[in-house]
């Protein structure tokens, strides 16, 4: 994990900034949600992050305006970069790294801080890598910004969803664990 802030953190977001303006992505990991369910799932929670932002679906300059905010960490002081060492196919490894930053995100919030997950940092990683003189041979998985939480912030209004545990877990002779029982 790399932190960054101050002046470091203004750098980043700079060149964030430029290399999206230039087209320049880089990510180590492919970010395609692919068709079906998850890609649906993702498009539903853009329209509602959207849609609690006054933006709509047709305000194409709007939504490149917020989607921009990410790569200036959503105005957070700083942000936290996870990286991964290539080792093997990397799933163990980035399941290690979810459990981490989970822990991290939680960490964060019984400090008194709010931490955004942002996927889409990854989709910079040279650039990253680049800015902080990261090796090659640490991908970039995503970042985590963070701050005191805004509680007035529109964003924090928005209605997040769960699917229904039945629709993610599949039980196997447990079949009351769901129902409290």
């Amino acid at each position: 994990m790399h932190i960054v802030s101050g002046v470091e953190r203004n750098a980043l977001a700079r060149e964030l900034l430029q290399a999206d303006e230039d087209g320049r992505i880089s990510p180590d990991f492919t970010a395609d949600y692919g068709e079906g369910i998850y890609s649906e799932r993702a498009q539903a929670l853009a329209a509602r992050y959207y849609g609690s932002l006054g933006i709509e679906r047709s305000d194409r300059e709007g939504r490149k305006v917020a989607v921009r905010e990410n790569l200036e960490f959503f105005g957070a002081p700083h942000v936290a970069l996870l990286f991964m060492p290539a080792l093997g196919d990397g799933m163990r490894t980035a399941g290690d790294i979810g459990m981490y930053a989970q822990n991290f995100l939680l960490s964060l919030a019984s400090r008194g801080f709010a931490g955004v997950p942002q996927t889409m940092l990854g989709l910079y990683a040279g650039t990253v890598r680049a800015v902080l003189d990261v090796p090659e041979d640490l991908k970039l998985l995503f970042g985590i910004s963070f701050r005191t939480a805004d509680p007035a912030a529109p964003v924090n209004a928005f209605g997040r969803t769960r699917i229904p545990l039945q629709q993610s877990v599949v039980l196997h002779s447990t079949l009351a664990v769901l129902d409290g029982q």
